[in-house]
């Protein structure tokens, strides 16, 4: 545990420390009654086996600062269940399982750069770039006249993962990838 944080540091994405395992908020919610004392709601997630909490902190409670460290890695290749990175500085490697990866492994391509979340040394999760640039590798083609507003229909990228995406894509085309909600943002390449 490197330190304590005070409850009004509390935070979106705040990593802490209970009882030895690290935490990330994922919501928060400062509470004043009209009697008695302020009060935290919070909902937290391990960052080891993934599990939510919704523990409340008297105003004032401190929590551990867990001793975590980002790297900035390369994300190599999978094998069988595990997803290998290796640091960009020290060539060292390690790997994440499918479980740990969760949603994230379908925006994950050879060579992409990540962070790499590690406690005491061991690695826990992974922050993608915001967006990731894939390929179509499978979509059926959009009928001419076609132009409802808004329209959409499935592509297939080239991780596997499938994405609505409007009638004027192709195979072969490349997007944009936002990888905190797995929609489409925009073509970035043709093909041809």
């Amino acid at each position: 545990m490197a330190g304590v944080i005070d409850t009004s540091e509390f935070r979106k994405g705040l990593k802490i420390e209970i009882d030895g395992e690290p935490f990330e908020i994922v919501e928060f919610q400062h509470v004043k009654p009209g009697k008695g004392s302020a009060f935290v709601r919070t909902s937290i997630r391990s960052l080891t086996s993934g599990r939510v909490l919704q523990p409340t902190f008297k105003s004032g409670d401190k929590v551990g600062r867990p001793d975590i460290e980002e790297k900035e890695m390369q994300y190599l290749y999978k094998q069988g269940d595990d997803y290998y990175f290796m640091d960009n500085k020290t060539y060292d490697q390690t790997f994440l399982g499918e479980k740990v990866l969760g949603e994230q492994k379908s925006f994950l391509k050879e060579n992409v750069n990540a962070s790499v979340l590690f406690f005491n040394g061991k690695a826990l999760g992974v922050s993608l770039p915001n967006s990731v640039d894939l390929k179509v590798v499978k979509c059926d083609p959009g009928a001419r006249g076609d132009t409802v507003s808004g329209a959409t229909k499935p592509a297939v990228l080239e991780t596997g993962y499938q994405v609505n995406v409007p009638l004027f894509i192709n195979e072969g085309d490349v997007l944009k990838i936002d990888t905190r909600d797995g929609k489409y943002l925009t073509r970035v390449g043709t093909a041809g």
